[in-house]
């Protein structure tokens, strides 16, 4: 005999400006859900979009075999959107996915089994890949996903270095709990992981529903992703600045491997002894990129990924710490107040 569900509707929030060309990707994906159609709405949060995305959803909700709410507002940030994706929604618990993301079929299966199994408050879940998916998205994939560079922190792996907060490509949560909490803040980077610290300090029960996976395709380059890591950087600072309980120790790992490589590529320019300490040092970071470049090959059987993996990994790493460093520097030494991420 089935279990009795602990909630009986969810309410998917979607925020998005002028994203048409995603949300008809998306779209398919919801439609296709392997989920009675009367426990689940879908809200579409859009941030004052200068697209068609208005008509489209307006003709779209007509021919839906589910619930669809569209709700609009001037353009002021995700977060914003998502609080009003909740004040639209009617369901009795909130889940969050974006809109480069598509899900699949048993996508809300597999959280409502966990969230009734574990007696859960809110969940976390992983982001992966589609075939299709350009090789530069797979490196990225595989950067984000690599215990090497996340230590698992981002929720694909059971053993991590960090506490597990989830993300709002693939997060949900009772109502109950939003109601305790408060919704998001108007940060412009790390505002999930703001949100989910003050849910796990909440005392919620959060748990992380590894099968309830999302294929996120990100819209980024190298540029982008450079940018991307490097604002992840200077956020987690502010995050610290604003609770020491946000700054564990692992979050400043890339920032002190970017000192020690800072200081080992300059002093081999002035000194031998420097040069014959660092030599070996190199060689083991390049073994280690190619043996995750070989991985990368075995696991996406493409040798374009396996090509930008070298690429990606150090970007992740040199990009996030250069912007720990510098938003460090202005918080901590020239005692700059005003935060990086807010808008």
């Amino acid at each position: 005999m089935a279990a009795t569900p602990l909630y009986q509707k969810f309410s998917v929030i979607v925020p998005s400006y002028n994203r048409l060309e995603e949300l008809k990707e998306l779209l398919p994906s919801i439609a296709a859900l392997d989920f009675p159609r009367e426990r689940f709405e879908l809200v579409i949060a859009d941030d004052g979009s200068q697209d068609d995305t208005a008509e489209y959803m307006r003709q779209y909700k007509e021919n839906a075999t589910f619930n669809v709410l569209f709700a609009t507002q001037k353009n002021q940030g995700p977060s914003a959107a998502r609080n009003l994706g909740m004040e639209t929604a009617t369901g009795d618990f909130f889940i969050f996915t974006d809109s480069d993301c598509t899900v699949p079929p048993n996508w809300l299966s597999e959280i409502d089994k966990a969230l009734t199994r574990e007696q859960a408050d809110v969940y976390g879940g992983p982001d992966s890949y589609l075939d299709d998916f350009p090789p530069l998205l797979k490196a990225i994939n595989y950067s984000l996903t690599s215990f090497i560079t996340t230590g698992g922190i981002r929720g694909h792996k059971k053993q991590k270095l960090a506490k597990f907060y989830p993300r709002t490509f693939n997060m949900g949560l009772s109502r109950k709990t939003l109601d305790e909490i408060g919704g998001f803040s108007h940060l412009l980077y790390g505002e999930d992981i703001e949100f989910a610290h003050r849910i796990v300090e909440s005392g919620a029960k959060v748990i992380n529903v590894l099968d309830a996976v999302v294929f996120h395709k990100r819209r980024t380059s190298v540029k982008r992703f450079w940018r991307q890591v490097y604002m992840w950087g200077s956020a987690r600072v502010d995050l610290g600045k604003m609770d020491p309980k946000m700054m564990e120790p692992v979050y400043a790992m890339p920032a002190v491997a970017t000192l020690i490589l800072a200081f080992f590529v300059l002093g081999s320019l002035f000194s031998p002894a420097i040069w014959a300490i660092f030599r070996p040092l190199l060689f083991a970071g390049i073994t280690v990129l190619f043996l995750s470049a070989v991985h990368a090959f075995l696991q996406y059987k493409d040798p374009r990924v396996a090509f930008w993996v070298p690429v990606a990994m150090p970007i992740q790493i040199i990009g996030y710490g250069i912007g720990f460093i510098r938003n460090w520097i202005r918080r901590h030494i020239l005692g700059i107040d005003k935060l990086t991420g807010f808008k």
